[in-house]
């Protein structure tokens, strides 16, 4: 029998706690979904998820009575977090679909732990573990979770019929817990309908990819979502530019341990033109930071090969280090996959690796001037002003910002000079 009794995430006893109030008095409660699968798998549990016969009034009512905090987080569906010492269990009421529309789901309560099982997605998302830790399968996860499989229950059309966002859903958990090739029927179901994803909102689109993109290594994934014409649905800006550079950024990722960043990885799939990005970025509804972070990255200069240091803090200051930071990454990841045999690609990546080094450091210099020294040299209040000052500026960041304050405004009352006597 396979159970999880043994893990130390079931013998939590914030957890033992839960399970018994609710499998008290004819109730029936057993951890569903992410906890078991990962557990089988080898992988550590995060979220504790519990499906039970109670209705959601119930649960409320028994954790009031048992002196445990319950937060009503989406009790319409069935859904209450139970909260212990700062721990929540999202625990949610048996359900069927009564009907869908692709997007949502109207369901009716239950206690049909089969019914549960078949309305979910993805067999080994679809495991349960009673109070004792056994690992109830009902839709034929354990077979899945041995081979790495990701598949969906029963017919994969039917599956994304009922909620489009499942062809997204189907990639990312193939980039989190699959092997070999994706399952051909659940390949073809999406393919086949990759249209039906334009009428999910774009916040849930994006959410879904963002999520793809932080997996260990997406790579795969989003090869196979080439292959089914997915990518090019959510992200058109790619299928002329590609996912190549993928597998040498992951690479670089591991070997200077950067932590997955899906805004670049996002990069190294789209062209860095700025009014492309700005019209991703609204259609896909990113944050105001995470458009920023496309635009910083698009507006930023290619690094030269041959690029000094001084030069490089020149552009630092101007361009900001975020963008530069990202194209230096890019850059050196492409380097990096082109190194061997390459004595120009490898140098390249030594230089893009100091870079990176000196970025990581580097505080930008306050320039010592300001519009109220322009004025009290005398330069009339307009647009003068802001000429004068950044003309002084670009001079001090020329000159690597050796000159101080001193230097700067005799260089101001030169130039003020000029301004005044020229009519």
């Amino acid at each position: 029998m396979t159970s999880v009794s043994g893990e130390a995430w079931f013998a939590d006893p914030a957890l033992v706690r839960v399970l018994a109030l609710l499998n008290s008095d004819g109730g029936e409660a057993r951890v569903a979904g992410g906890a078991v699968r990962n557990s089988l798998m080898g992988l550590p549990v995060a979220d504790v998820d519990i499906a039970t016969t109670l209705r959601p009034e119930v649960v409320v009512e028994r954790a009031k009575e048992a002196g445990i905090k319950a937060v009503p987080t989406g009790i319409e569906h069935g859904t209450v977090t139970l909260v212990i010492e700062g721990k929540p269990f999202e625990v949610t009421t048996l359900r069927r679909d009564i009907s869908t529309d692709g997007r949502h789901a109207e369901v009716a309560f239950g206690t049909d732990w089969r019914a549960d099982a078949e309305r979910r997605d993805l067999t080994i998302n679809a495991l349960y573990a009673d109070a004792g830790g056994a690992v109830i399968d009902l839709v034929g996860g354990l077979p899945d979770i041995e081979s790495r499989t990701v598949r969906f229950i029963g017919d994969a059309g039917t599956r994304i019929a009922e909620d489009h966002l499942r062809i997204l859903r189907f990639f990312r958990f193939f980039a989190l817990y699959g092997s070999g090739r994706p399952d051909a029927d659940g390949l073809k179901a999406c393919a086949r309908a990759k249209g039906s994803l334009g009428k999910l909102s774009a916040e849930r689109v994006w959410s879904e990819t963002k999520k793809l993109l932080v997996a260990p290594d997406p790579g795969r994934a989003l090869l196979w979502m080439r292959q089914a014409g997915v990518l090019t649905e959510i992200l058109p800006e790619t299928e002329k530019w590609g996912i190549d550079a993928i597998p040498g950024l992951i690479h670089a990722e591991k070997a200077f341990d950067w932590k997955p960043d899906p805004m670049l990885r996002l990069a190294a799939m789209v062209p860095a033109d700025r009014d492309r990005l700005k019209a991703l970025a609204e259609r896909l509804r990113l944050s105001k930071a995470e458009a920023a972070v496309l635009d910083h990255w698009a507006a930023a200069p290619e690094i030269a090969p041959k690029l000094a240091e001084t030069a490089f803090e020149r552009l630092l200051y101007r361009s900001g280090v975020q963008g530069l930071t990202m194209r230096l990454k890019l850059a050196l990841a492409s380097a990096r996959a082109r190194g061997l045999g390459d004595p120009e690609a490898l140098a390249f990546a030594g230089l893009c690796q100091r870079l990176l080094a000196r970025a990581e450091k580097w505080h930008r210099p306050t320039f010592p001037l300001n519009g109220a020294d322009v004025l009290a040299a005398g330069v009339p209040a307009g647009p003068k002003v802001g000429a004068v000052l950044g003309a002084i500026e670009e001079a001090w960041v020329a000159g690597n910002f050796h000159d101080g304050r001193a230097n700067l405004l005799a260089r101001l009352a030169a130039m003020a000079k000029e301004e005044l006597s020229t009519p």
